[in-house]
């Protein structure tokens, strides 16, 4: 159950720049640059529930099966279909506009997504 926590946002890199490439307004950019997002995940073997929890009480959650299609949701709402995969010790997916990898690194959770050549970096201390 290695992914199995609850992470609040610690630190960040290129975040103006990912959010730039993936076309959110300035104001949504602003908004979200410090905002401590706490993620839960729930692990039970190959079954994960991933939530989001921002500032202001909004929550996006998905529930996946390793190898298995599920619908999923992006930062934005928008819903669609992918099977996320197990690469090693990372969760991998491919969201309609970016790839995104989460691994435990020294008991944190880093979340990387990629986007026109410009990686954003998440990286969240684990609270509980």
């Amino acid at each position: 159950m290695a992914f199995t926590g609850k992470y609040e946002v610690a630190s960040q890199e290129n975040y103006d720049e990912f959010m730039k490439v993936l076309k959110f307004p300035a104001d949504i950019i602003e908004k979200g640059r410090n905002a401590k997002v706490v993620t839960e995940v729930t692990q039970n073997g190959n079954e994960f529930t991933w939530s989001q929890i921002y500032p202001g009480g909004k929550t996006m959650k998905n529930t996946f099966v390793i190898d298995q299609e599920s619908e999923m949701e992006t930062m934005d709402g928008k819903k669609f279909k992918a099977i996320v995969k197990m690469a090693g010790s990372k969760i991998v997916c491919d969201f309609p506009n970016y790839h995104h990898t989460s691994e435990i690194s020294e008991g944190n959770l880093v979340e990387t997504s990629t986007c026109g050549g410009v990686a954003y970096k998440r990286i969240s201390k684990k609270l509980a």
